[in-house]
């Protein structure tokens, strides 16, 4: 039995993900889940208190009535690190949901998403995996209001409201030679890997599509976040996103792949 914590200022909607987890146990191979629920940043921080010992994953809207954006995953990182965070929002732009990953979620959800997605995305979230759905990350870069509010902006928060200090980023930042440098160390194989471990994608999905044993996919994984000089597959996701983004502006690097049909039998 897993317990789950949704934090959201809309009764309606914790009420139907409650009703989704609910048809889910219906389904012998899905794990029954107890949702406990919140309306607030204050309710939710009472209830992990609560239920520290047995609290396996917080579902976390963006905006709630006492926080706004990236401000409750701030504090929640600081009072309840040990924590897993997972962010259910209607913002998808892409550099909230990278800043999101950077600030320690464990993943990304649009509240757009199919009651399949969600159920799919816990199981992976619970299983120790991070989940961002491909579409968000394909998706161009755009202004983030969320997590890059004006200069003008900040100083009035500031003079009003005392937030708490911004989380140290996962990956320190890295010139466009330096990524590309390590890039250069990566086989094509490898580079592919990187490429649809960026659009979000799982071990196993990745080795659907490029027709190869999950083994495989694995030790491609391993190798990358050697050459890359990374501790983490967030961080692999993160640092390549960043770079990646930059030198296509130059045509330095290749679009990401789109999907295709995996090839049968190929074993590597």
């Amino acid at each position: 039995m897993y317990r789950l914590l949704i934090a959201d200022d809309h009764p309606l909607f914790r009420d139907a993900i409650s009703r989704t987890l609910s048809l889910s146990v219906a389904d012998a191979s899905a794990a029954p889940y107890e949702l406990l629920q919140a309306a607030s940043l204050a309710e939710t921080l009472s209830l992990i208190d609560v239920h520290a010992d047995s609290l396996d994953l917080l579902l976390l809207d963006l905006d709630l009535p006492d926080s706004h954006g990236l401000e409750g995953l701030r504090r929640l990182r600081q009072e309840a690190d040990w924590l897993p965070v997972a962010i259910l929002s209607a913002h998808e732009a892409r550099e909230t949901v990278l800043e999101a990953l950077s600030l320690g979620a464990v993943g990304y959800l649009s509240k757009s998403s199919s009651a399949e997605v969600l159920r799919e995305a816990l199981a992976r979230m619970l299983a120790g995996e991070v989940y961002v759905p491909a579409q968000l990350m394909r998706a161009a870069p755009r202004p983030a209001s969320l997590s890059a509010p004006s200069a003008s902006a900040s100083t009035s928060a500031a003079s009003s409201t005392s937030l708490p200090p911004p989380a140290p980023q996962l990956v320190p930042s890295l010139s466009e030679p330096e990524f590309a440098r390590r890039w250069q160390t990566l086989t094509t194989k490898q580079r592919g890997v990187l490429e649809r471990m960026v659009l979000g994608e799982s071990n196993k999905m990745i080795a659907w599509q490029l027709g190869v044993a999950e083994t495989t996919v694995k030790s491609h994984v391993s190798a990358i976040l050697h050459k890359l000089e990374v501790t983490s597959r967030v961080q692999a996701i993160l640092l390549a996103s960043h770079a990646l983004a930059a030198m296509s502006d130059t045509d330095a690097s290749p679009a990401l792949p789109k999907r295709a049909t995996p090839r049968r039998g190929a074993h590597e």
